[in-house]
């Protein structure tokens, strides 16, 4: 005797044959599909026959609306069944079917919730927050939802305060399944120097200030290092900037610079000196014993590139060095 299995379209259409084996499925489905002629129900069958995905928690998904109600849609969540989308945030005309991107999170009574606001951060992502209340449990961050972030007291190195913004880490607690944050870093950051060369460019976010100069997460998956002596422009907590790899260090630890480095930005740097010369009428007042603060402003770059820059504008004759400034040299 044959073997029979369930099968689910049972549910979605009563009174249609089910008895089939598992290696007959696909002509079954087939043939369903043409009978019908909605090839939409038959994507909903292989999803619910094989669990082939699962709405995820903290990121953008891309999710079909199953049903609509009074307060809102429901959205297919595959194996977290259907998810509620409340009303005010169903886009104008959306209909059964249609697919909606939302952001999964638990609401305050821990079900899951969809909503079409994208918050300042995602599971998986660095950010500063500022913190807008302490209770018991933790502190609480502003991340652009309605649900405050929290931060559970374990997880706050230093104990932080209510008012200021901290750099924090979003992930999912195993144990609950609610999103939070945390201010221990570096559990989510490799210790090891990975592909980085020397004058790469990358995504700097600036963490926080040391003796030695600030401390900055590269591309979101590594510590590094701008020194203060390198450093001609304010930076803050939380700032992100590009930077570019200076150093690749024995011990692995990496420097960086907000610079390029060598002639590479010698290069970029001495086309807008003669630019700036040609607008300022053929004289600028900055010598080499001008402040790094003032050659930074004017030029955006170290004095040290400065003086290389004109160095090379020196030998190609276009410029002559005098006591007070730098002169265009008319042809």
């Amino acid at each position: 005797m044959e073997e029979s299995h369930y099968n689910p379209v049972e549910k979605d259409w009563p009174n249609t044959p089910v008895l089939f084996k598992d290696k007959a499925l696909f002509s079954i489905r087939t043939w369903w599909v043409v009978w019908s002629g909605d090839a939409k129900r038959e994507n909903k069958l292989m999803c619910r026959k094989d669990n082939l995905f699962m709405a995820k928690i903290g990121v953008l998904n891309n999710l079909r609306v199953v049903k609509e109600v009074d307060f809102g849609v429901y959205l297919d969540g595959g194996e977290h069944e259907e998810i509620l989308l409340p009303r005010k945030y169903v886009p104008e005309n959306c209909k059964v079917d249609d697919n909606i991107e939302v952001f999964i999170y638990l609401d305050s009574e821990d079900r899951f919730i969809a909503t079409t606001e994208k918050p300042y951060a995602m599971v998986g992502d660095f950010a500063s927050l500022k913190a807008v209340s302490v209770d018991s449990v933790g502190v609480f961050l502003d991340w652009g939802l309605l649900k405050d972030l929290m931060v559970p007291f374990r997880e706050q190195s230093p104990n932080m305060e209510q008012g200021k913004s901290y750099v924090v880490r979003v992930y999912v607690d195993k144990k609950s399944n609610r999103i939070a944050a945390t201010t221990r870093l570096d559990r989510y950051l490799d210790n090891e120097p990975g592909d980085f060369y020397a004058g790469q460019e990358v995504e700097l976010l600036i963490c926080n200030q040391t003796d030695i100069g600030y401390k900055a997460i590269i591309n979101g998956t590594h510590w590094g290092v701008l020194y203060s002596n390198e450093v001609f422009q304010p930076l803050k907590s939380g700032q992100k900037i590009k930077g570019y790899i200076k150093k690749v260090r024995d011990d692995t630890k990496i420097d960086l610079s907000l610079h390029k480095t060598g002639y590479e930005k010698v290069d970029d740097i001495t086309d807008t000196i003669l630019a700036a010369l040609k607008t300022k009428g053929g004289f600028l007042p900055v010598t080499d014993k001008s402040s790094p603060e003032t050659i930074y402003k004017l030029f955006g770059v170290s004095k040290k590139t400065y003086k290389k820059a004109i160095g090379a504008i020196y030998k190609r004759k276009l410029i002559a060095i005098e006591n007070d400034g730098i002169k265009l040299i008319s042809k």
